[in-house]
């Protein structure tokens, strides 16, 4: 099986850019932020974790990722803004990681994989086949994730604020933080369309596998 791990801050398009290059050289995309976007969900409807009763489940639907807990698609909920702070906040939490872990190496050893998240290149997949580390200046990041959220925004100034917070934790945790791995390929796509973005990956993954 061959994997690509792409890391990077929040907001720099790793999701949505992984997903349309896994279509287009056939790969499985696994966004594994949504796994604890879940646990995130958990802590903000009931004040726990709650690991002990969350039964964490995917499919892939025409190689779409869906994602439930105990039965119930969260797929779109788990991409409010609230959840996505909370979701964090959990990723710091050795518990949280120890328990996602191994979900995340499974998918890898099974499929053909595009993975993205904040250490996949450097604790979940380190053996890697390619590893790619995604950035973008933080107003670039921010204006994209106010313009993703759409009526639900709170105010541009919010959103960006919480981007830098979440920069500074991810990157000074002292569990798996937030950094590039050293043989990882740094792009940064401050300015660019999505579409730049991702010819940009597809062009690294194509070279790397000598796909045609």
């Amino acid at each position: 099986m061959r994997s690509v791990a792409i890391d990077g801050p929040s907001g720099a398009g790793k999701s949505t850019i992984s997903r349309a290059v896994a279509g287009r050289v056939g790969f499985l995309y696994v966004d594994t932020g949504a796994l604890y976007r879940v646990v995130g969900l958990r802590f903000l409807r009931t004040g726990e974790l709650g690991l002990d009763t969350l039964d964490l489940t995917m499919d892939f639907r025409d190689r779409e990722q869906r994602v439930y807990d105990c039965g119930e698609d969260v797929t779109e909920e788990i991409r409010r803004h609230d959840v996505s702070k909370a979701a964090s906040d959990c990723s710091a939490l050795p518990e949280v990681r120890r328990f996602l872990l191994e979900r995340q190496r499974e998918l890898a050893r099974r499929h053909d994989v595009i993975m993205d998240g904040r250490d996949i290149g450097t604790v979940v997949l380190p053996d890697a086949d390619l590893k790619i580390f995604l950035t973008a200046t933080p107003e670039d990041r921010a204006q994209r994730r106010y313009e993703q959220l759409g009526e639900h925004a709170p105010a541009f100034e919010t959103v960006l604020r919480d981007i830098i917070e979440r920069d500074k934790n991810d990157s000074a945790r002292a569990l798996a933080p937030l950094r590039a791995a050293p043989d990882a390929i740094l792009l940064d796509t401050t300015g660019n369309t999505f579409e730049q973005s991702a010819a940009l990956i597809e062009r690294c993954i194509r070279e790397r596998f000598s796909l045609s």
